[in-house]
């Protein structure tokens, strides 16, 4: 199986890659929405799930792949009463053929981050 480190273009140095190709397989690794593309801090759930989903969708299609391809989703949320927004936004990327997905309730790396979302996707 070849093993690929997928990269975006222009995206701040990290010591991690933001997705890895495995096979069929891509991992997504967890996508923040702390700032928007036009580097604009965002605050709220909704704004930051968005945020994150389009991060999500920007490395898969770096892998060329994208949501469609998606099997799994888990959702690191800092607050239980932030669920049911956080699922308006998510179900407005996820509509059809929908993930098996994990929501944990958890601390984040940064006091100003609300959620964070990884997922796997399978392109064959």
């Amino acid at each position: 199986m070849t093993k690929e480190a997928i990269m975006i273009p222009n995206r701040p140095k990290t010591p991690y890659s933001p997705g890895i190709k495995a096979g069929d397989y891509i991992f997504v690794s967890g996508q923040i929405g702390l700032v928007d593309d036009k580097g604009r801090e965002l605050k709220g759930i909704e704004a930051q799930a968005r945020q994150c989903l389009e991060n999500v969708k920007q490395v898969l299609e770096a892998a060329g792949s994208s949501l469609s391809d998606v099997v799994k989703v888990t959702v690191f949320l800092v607050k239980a009463d932030d669920f049911d927004k956080m699922n308006e936004v998510y179900q407005s990327y996820f509509t059809k053929d929908l993930p098996a997905r994990s929501t944990v309730i958890a601390g984040l790396a940064r006091p100003a981050m609300e959620v964070e979302i990884e997922c796997i996707a399978y392109r064959s």
